[in-house]
């Protein structure tokens, strides 16, 4: 069945969890769709160069289970116009449904190599980046970008968000900051909310969402929202937002216990997809993520970054959850 932007936001709110580098992965991505199917996905922001050029671990940034992972967005960047063609029909062969353009990222070495939100000064090629994907796919097409550079000038931002839109951009997501603002201060919504009301395509709001009622809050006149930071360590927050945007009840898990099966979900994916030896690396930085609001935290919090297999992970969790279970925690959250 062919995927439609239009035909997503026509069903109601669209739930999309955010492309966010080394840790929006398939094993990631299949443990949020397990919670919730009916978020759509983003893969990690992947080099057009790479693509065409066929490096390996580039590629591999694009693994997906497609019985698991659909719809699936696949989110590329670079600022050469005929690689972004190349790219296009390359990733519409591996079987995903949708290609987001990258036009938001603010790191210095993404932005220093004109990419990411560096198209932002760039409007002219910015346009020809989403001309000349759709001109490689028969797959809609998007953006992701920010409120601006350095600041908010809302007229150019329009303007620009109209230019993506006229090249053939199918959706927008837009994150509330500037560039220069990274992930500090407060996301500002009201540049999204008038970019809507002058665009004739779905647009989604991104920034600072870490519960449902900041997305039933934020929403406003906008197709959806997009979370990312927020869902980690808190998966159910996508099932929790789903819920509220749907009227329907649900009780996430509360205890370190009852929440400990998503966890190790979580390594058996990492290791089904990137072998136990680098799985078990990558899952450090969750573990690490998790480990809080109970004495003796910050001990565990030494002990799971060296963790090295899949049993250890259980061994050492599971001596988490018995330390917790009989002794009084310093505060009811143990994922924030």
């Amino acid at each position: 069945m062919t995927f439609s932007w239009k035909e997503e936001a026509a069903k109601g709110p669209i739930l999309a969890l955010a492309p966010m580098s080394g840790y929006t992965d398939t094993a990631y991505r299949q443990l949020i769709k397990g919670i919730e199917p009916r978020t759509i996905c983003f893969t990690e922001f992947t080099s057009v160069d790479g693509i065409k050029y066929g490096s390996k671990n580039t590629l591999s940034q694009l693994d997906f289970n497609p019985d698991e992972e659909r719809p699936l967005v696949a989110q590329i960047f670079g600022k050469n116009a005929a690689n972004f063609t190349e790219a296009a029909k390359i990733v519409e062969a591996m079987g995903v449904d949708a290609i987001d353009l990258n036009m938001g990222c603010p790191a210095k070495k993404v932005v220093s190599s004109d990419h990411g939100s560096a198209l932002l000064k760039n409007p002219k090629l910015a346009a020809e980046l989403v001309e000349a994907t759709v001109k490689g796919t028969s797959l809609p097409v998007s953006v992701k970008t920010r409120i601006g550079i350095n600041g908010l000038e809302l007229e150019w931002f329009i303007q620009f968000c109209k230019d993506m839109e006229n090249a053939g951009a199918q959706l927008l997501s837009i994150h509330g900051r500037t560039a220069k603002q990274m992930y500090t201060g407060v996301a500002d919504w009201d540049p999204i909310y008038e970019v809507k009301k002058h665009v004739n395509i779905p647009v989604i709001g991104n920034g600072d969402i870490k519960s449902a009622a900041d997305a039933l809050a934020k929403i406003g006149n906008l197709d959806g929202v997009m979370v990312g930071r927020g869902t980690m360590g808190n998966p159910w927050l996508m099932r929790e937002i789903a819920a509220a945007f749907n009227k329907e009840k649900y009780t996430p898990p509360q205890s370190f216990e009852d929440k400990l099966p998503t966890i190790f979900r979580h390594c058996e994916l990492n290791v089904e997809s990137k072998g136990e030896h680098r799985g078990m690396l990558e899952m450090r930085k969750h573990f690490a993520g998790i480990l809080k609001g109970f004495e003796g935290a910050s001990e565990y919090r030494a002990r799971v970054v060296k963790i090295e297999t899949l049993k250890e992970a259980y061994e050492v969790l599971e001596e988490v959850r018995l330390l917790i279970k009989n002794a009084k925690p310093l505060k009811t959250e143990f994922f924030d």
